[in-house]
Protein backbone atom coordinates (compact mmCIF):
# COMPACT_ATOMS: atom_id res chain seq x y z
CA UNK A 1 0.00 0.00 0.00
CA UNK A 2 1.45 3.58 -0.56
CA UNK A 3 0.68 6.75 1.77
CA UNK A 4 -0.35 10.03 1.05
CA UNK A 5 1.44 12.69 -1.01
CA UNK A 6 3.70 14.55 1.97
CA UNK A 7 2.58 18.11 2.70
CA UNK A 8 4.81 20.81 1.26
CA UNK A 9 8.46 20.87 2.23
CA UNK A 10 7.99 17.64 4.00
CA UNK A 11 10.36 14.69 2.92
CA UNK A 12 8.75 11.26 1.49
CA UNK A 13 7.94 9.64 4.95
CA UNK A 14 8.18 5.65 5.39
CA UNK A 15 5.35 3.53 6.07
CA UNK A 16 4.97 3.13 9.82
CA UNK A 17 6.39 0.22 11.58
CA UNK A 18 3.71 -2.53 12.37
CA UNK A 19 4.70 -3.65 15.33
CA UNK A 20 4.32 -0.01 16.93
CA UNK A 21 0.14 -0.20 15.81
CA UNK A 22 -1.87 -0.38 18.97
CA UNK A 23 -5.74 -0.40 19.42
CA UNK A 24 -7.04 2.42 21.93
CA UNK A 25 -10.05 0.28 23.04
CA UNK A 26 -12.84 2.68 22.57
CA UNK A 27 -12.54 2.09 19.34
CA UNK A 28 -14.11 -1.09 19.19
CA UNK A 29 -16.58 0.20 21.93
CA UNK A 30 -18.86 -2.74 22.53
CA UNK A 31 -15.81 -4.78 23.58
CA UNK A 32 -14.98 -5.40 27.46
CA UNK A 33 -11.56 -5.99 28.21
CA UNK A 34 -11.27 -9.48 27.17
CA UNK A 35 -13.08 -9.25 23.88
CA UNK A 36 -10.87 -6.43 23.01
CA UNK A 37 -7.45 -7.97 24.38
CA UNK A 38 -8.01 -11.51 22.96
CA UNK A 39 -9.30 -9.44 19.92
CA UNK A 40 -5.78 -7.59 19.45
CA UNK A 41 -4.04 -10.96 20.14
CA UNK A 42 -5.90 -13.14 17.33
CA UNK A 43 -5.35 -9.65 14.95
CA UNK A 44 -1.47 -9.76 16.08
CA UNK A 45 -2.12 -5.97 17.16
CA UNK A 46 0.54 -6.10 20.09
CA UNK A 47 -0.62 -3.58 22.11
CA UNK A 48 -3.89 -1.88 23.52
CA UNK A 49 -4.90 1.30 25.53
CA UNK A 50 -7.28 0.93 27.87
CA UNK A 51 -10.28 3.25 29.42
CA UNK A 52 -10.83 2.88 32.85
CA UNK A 53 -14.96 2.67 32.77
CA UNK A 54 -14.24 -0.91 31.16
CA UNK A 55 -11.31 -1.72 33.54
CA UNK A 56 -14.03 -1.06 36.49
CA UNK A 57 -17.04 -3.13 34.77
CA UNK A 58 -14.38 -6.15 34.07
CA UNK A 59 -12.30 -5.71 37.63
CA UNK A 60 -8.87 -4.02 38.00
CA UNK A 61 -7.72 -7.45 39.44
CA UNK A 62 -9.21 -9.31 36.45
CA UNK A 63 -8.08 -6.69 33.57
CA UNK A 64 -4.57 -6.85 34.44
CA UNK A 65 -4.45 -10.93 34.88
CA UNK A 66 -6.23 -10.40 31.12
CA UNK A 67 -3.91 -8.30 29.36
CA UNK A 68 -0.78 -10.16 31.58
CA UNK A 69 -1.46 -13.37 30.19
CA UNK A 70 -2.03 -12.07 26.50
CA UNK A 71 0.95 -10.85 24.92
CA UNK A 72 -0.35 -7.58 24.56
CA UNK A 73 1.07 -4.68 26.32
CA UNK A 74 -0.97 -1.84 27.56
CA UNK A 75 0.13 1.03 26.32
CA UNK A 76 -1.69 3.53 27.90
CA UNK A 77 -4.76 4.24 30.62
CA UNK A 78 -7.78 6.79 29.91
CA UNK A 79 -8.48 8.78 31.31
CA UNK A 80 -7.16 10.75 34.23
CA UNK A 81 -7.51 14.68 34.61
CA UNK A 82 -10.82 17.02 34.93
CA UNK A 83 -8.79 18.96 37.80
CA UNK A 84 -11.30 21.74 37.86
CA UNK A 85 -14.23 22.08 40.29
CA UNK A 86 -16.37 24.83 41.52
CA UNK A 87 -15.67 23.97 45.39
CA UNK A 88 -12.08 23.41 47.25
CA UNK A 89 -14.12 19.52 48.13
CA UNK A 90 -14.71 18.73 44.55
CA UNK A 91 -10.89 19.63 43.61
CA UNK A 92 -9.71 17.61 46.48
CA UNK A 93 -12.27 15.00 44.80
CA UNK A 94 -10.55 15.54 41.92
CA UNK A 95 -7.11 14.60 42.81
CA UNK A 96 -8.06 11.56 44.73
CA UNK A 97 -9.44 10.11 41.73
CA UNK A 98 -6.47 10.59 39.82
CA UNK A 99 -4.02 8.84 42.40
CA UNK A 100 -6.62 6.22 41.82
CA UNK A 101 -6.10 6.13 38.09
CA UNK A 102 -2.48 5.89 38.71
CA UNK A 103 -2.35 3.15 40.84
CA UNK A 104 -4.87 1.79 38.23
CA UNK A 105 -1.97 2.59 35.88
CA UNK A 106 0.50 0.91 37.77
CA UNK A 107 -1.67 -2.23 37.99
CA UNK A 108 -2.02 -2.55 34.80
CA UNK A 109 1.47 -2.55 33.59
CA UNK A 110 1.43 1.05 32.02
CA UNK A 111 3.35 3.53 32.63
CA UNK A 112 1.31 6.61 31.00
CA UNK A 113 -1.85 7.66 32.50
CA UNK A 114 -3.76 9.75 30.00
CA UNK A 115 -4.98 13.32 31.04
CA UNK A 116 -8.22 15.03 30.27
CA UNK A 117 -8.05 17.93 32.17
CA UNK A 118 -11.63 18.65 32.69
CA UNK A 119 -13.77 22.61 31.96
CA UNK A 120 -14.02 25.68 33.65
CA UNK A 121 -16.96 24.99 36.30
CA UNK A 122 -17.94 28.74 36.71
CA UNK A 123 -17.17 30.17 33.11
CA UNK A 124 -13.36 31.72 34.36
CA UNK A 125 -11.61 29.89 32.00
CA UNK A 126 -8.47 31.52 33.68
CA UNK A 127 -9.13 30.15 36.93
CA UNK A 128 -9.85 26.51 35.42
CA UNK A 129 -6.05 26.28 34.20
CA UNK A 130 -4.63 27.39 37.23
CA UNK A 131 -6.66 24.63 38.93
CA UNK A 132 -5.49 22.45 36.19
CA UNK A 133 -1.78 23.38 37.09
CA UNK A 134 -2.40 22.76 40.77
CA UNK A 135 -4.25 19.01 40.43
CA UNK A 136 -1.53 18.11 38.64
CA UNK A 137 1.30 19.45 40.74
CA UNK A 138 -0.56 17.36 43.60
CA UNK A 139 -0.51 14.29 42.32
CA UNK A 140 3.04 14.24 40.22
CA UNK A 141 4.59 13.02 44.13
CA UNK A 142 2.10 9.79 43.65
CA UNK A 143 2.72 9.43 39.75
CA UNK A 144 6.60 9.66 40.11
CA UNK A 145 6.05 6.91 43.18
CA UNK A 146 4.13 4.59 41.23
CA UNK A 147 6.14 4.92 37.97
CA UNK A 148 3.75 6.08 35.95
CA UNK A 149 4.27 9.28 33.72
CA UNK A 150 1.33 11.92 32.96
CA UNK A 151 0.36 12.75 29.23
CA UNK A 152 -1.34 16.36 29.17
CA UNK A 153 -3.81 15.46 25.91
CA UNK A 154 -4.74 19.21 24.52
CA UNK A 155 -8.43 18.90 23.39
CA UNK A 156 -9.57 20.80 20.38
CA UNK A 157 -11.33 24.04 21.08
CA UNK A 158 -14.59 22.99 20.67
CA UNK A 159 -14.42 20.56 24.05
CA UNK A 160 -13.34 24.05 25.62
CA UNK A 161 -16.91 23.98 27.48
CA UNK A 162 -17.16 20.03 28.56
CA UNK A 163 -13.59 18.16 28.65
CA UNK A 164 -10.62 20.49 28.12
CA UNK A 165 -9.50 24.17 28.73
CA UNK A 166 -5.87 22.97 27.67
CA UNK A 167 -7.02 23.43 24.20
CA UNK A 168 -3.43 23.43 22.35
CA UNK A 169 -0.32 21.11 21.81
CA UNK A 170 1.61 24.78 22.74
CA UNK A 171 -0.03 25.23 25.76
CA UNK A 172 -0.24 21.52 27.01
CA UNK A 173 4.25 22.48 26.92
CA UNK A 174 3.80 25.66 28.55
CA UNK A 175 2.11 23.47 31.01
CA UNK A 176 4.77 21.14 31.06
CA UNK A 177 7.17 23.53 30.97
CA UNK A 178 5.62 25.58 34.06
CA UNK A 179 5.72 22.25 36.45
CA UNK A 180 9.06 21.24 34.92
CA UNK A 181 8.64 17.46 36.20
CA UNK A 182 10.01 14.52 34.60
CA UNK A 183 7.22 12.29 35.02
CA UNK A 184 5.06 15.18 32.92
CA UNK A 185 4.83 15.42 29.24
CA UNK A 186 1.90 15.33 26.48
CA UNK A 187 -0.29 13.22 24.72
CA UNK A 188 -0.67 13.92 20.97
CA UNK A 189 -3.86 13.06 19.19
CA UNK A 190 -4.42 14.03 15.96
CA UNK A 191 -8.10 14.69 15.31
CA UNK A 192 -7.12 17.59 18.15
CA UNK A 193 -3.86 19.07 17.10
CA UNK A 194 -4.43 18.70 13.46
CA UNK A 195 -5.90 22.37 12.65
CA UNK A 196 -3.74 24.11 14.86
CA UNK A 197 -1.12 26.66 12.15
CA UNK A 198 1.51 26.29 15.43
CA UNK A 199 1.08 22.20 15.65
CA UNK A 200 4.42 21.43 13.22
CA UNK A 201 6.88 23.67 15.51
CA UNK A 202 5.03 22.32 18.17
CA UNK A 203 5.66 18.99 17.85
CA UNK A 204 9.26 19.66 17.29
CA UNK A 205 9.32 21.69 20.34
CA UNK A 206 7.86 18.42 22.49
CA UNK A 207 11.29 16.34 21.54
CA UNK A 208 11.38 14.10 24.21
CA UNK A 209 7.55 14.75 25.87
CA UNK A 210 5.57 12.73 23.55
CA UNK A 211 4.16 10.15 25.91
CA UNK A 212 0.96 9.07 23.71
CA UNK A 213 0.45 9.60 20.17
CA UNK A 214 -3.18 8.77 18.64
CA UNK A 215 -4.48 8.95 15.57
CA UNK A 216 -8.01 9.01 13.92
CA UNK A 217 -9.20 11.32 10.88
CA UNK A 218 -11.30 14.54 10.77
CA UNK A 219 -14.29 13.89 8.21
CA UNK A 220 -16.18 16.83 6.02
CA UNK A 221 -18.64 17.49 7.52
CA UNK A 222 -18.63 16.80 11.08
CA UNK A 223 -21.92 15.57 11.81
CA UNK A 224 -21.19 15.28 15.67
CA UNK A 225 -17.62 16.48 17.09
CA UNK A 226 -17.24 13.46 20.25
CA UNK A 227 -18.42 10.41 17.95
CA UNK A 228 -17.68 11.85 14.08
CA UNK A 229 -13.90 10.42 14.24
CA UNK A 230 -12.94 8.94 11.14
CA UNK A 231 -10.60 5.45 10.15
CA UNK A 232 -7.17 6.93 9.14
CA UNK A 233 -7.70 8.66 5.56
CA UNK A 234 -11.10 8.71 5.70
CA UNK A 235 -10.98 12.81 6.07
CA UNK A 236 -8.88 15.61 5.76
CA UNK A 237 -5.39 15.60 8.32
CA UNK A 238 -1.98 14.80 7.25
CA UNK A 239 -1.69 11.97 9.24
CA UNK A 240 1.66 10.44 7.98
CA UNK A 241 3.37 13.93 8.57
CA UNK A 242 2.15 14.31 11.79
CA UNK A 243 3.53 11.08 12.79
CA UNK A 244 6.67 11.26 10.91
CA UNK A 245 7.13 15.00 13.05
CA UNK A 246 6.06 13.06 16.55
CA UNK A 247 9.17 10.10 14.95
CA UNK A 248 11.69 13.02 14.48
CA UNK A 249 10.77 14.46 18.13
CA UNK A 250 12.28 10.88 19.48
CA UNK A 251 8.72 9.30 20.03
CA UNK A 252 9.19 5.89 19.10
CA UNK A 253 6.19 3.95 21.54
CA UNK A 254 2.71 2.78 20.36
CA UNK A 255 0.61 4.64 18.01
CA UNK A 256 -2.93 4.10 19.07
CA UNK A 257 -5.75 3.79 16.38
CA UNK A 258 -8.67 6.03 18.74
CA UNK A 259 -11.78 6.33 17.33
CA UNK A 260 -15.51 7.73 18.61
CA UNK A 261 -17.95 6.54 15.98
CA UNK A 262 -21.39 5.03 16.40
CA UNK A 263 -21.44 3.14 12.68
CA UNK A 264 -17.53 2.18 13.38
CA UNK A 265 -18.70 0.51 17.07
CA UNK A 266 -21.85 -1.04 15.15
CA UNK A 267 -19.78 -3.02 13.01
CA UNK A 268 -18.81 -6.65 14.37
CA UNK A 269 -15.05 -6.08 16.10
CA UNK A 270 -12.88 -8.57 14.02
CA UNK A 271 -14.14 -6.10 11.12
CA UNK A 272 -13.11 -3.23 12.76
CA UNK A 273 -9.99 -4.57 13.27
CA UNK A 274 -9.39 -5.20 9.89
CA UNK A 275 -10.44 -1.56 8.56
CA UNK A 276 -7.73 -0.20 11.33
CA UNK A 277 -4.60 -2.50 10.26
CA UNK A 278 -4.99 -1.45 6.54
CA UNK A 279 -6.02 2.11 7.22
CA UNK A 280 -2.99 2.47 9.91
CA UNK A 281 -0.55 0.87 7.25
CA UNK A 282 -1.75 2.78 4.18
CA UNK A 283 -2.22 6.41 5.92
CA UNK A 284 -0.41 6.71 9.27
Amino acid sequence: MTGPSPGPGTPQAAAPDPGRLSLNQMTTSRWGVREAVEGCARAGIRAIGLWRHKVAETGLAESARIAAGSGVAVSTLCRGGFFPAATAAGRLAAVDDNRAAIDEAAALGTGVLVLVCGPAPDRDIDAARGMVADGIAAVLPHAEAAGVRLAVEPMHPVFAGDRSVIVTLGEALDLVDHLGASQLGVAVDTYHVWWDPQVHRQLARAAGRILCLQVCDWLVPVTDPLHGRGMPGDGVIELRRLRTEADAAGYAGPIEVEIFNHDIWAQPGERVLEQVWASYLEHV
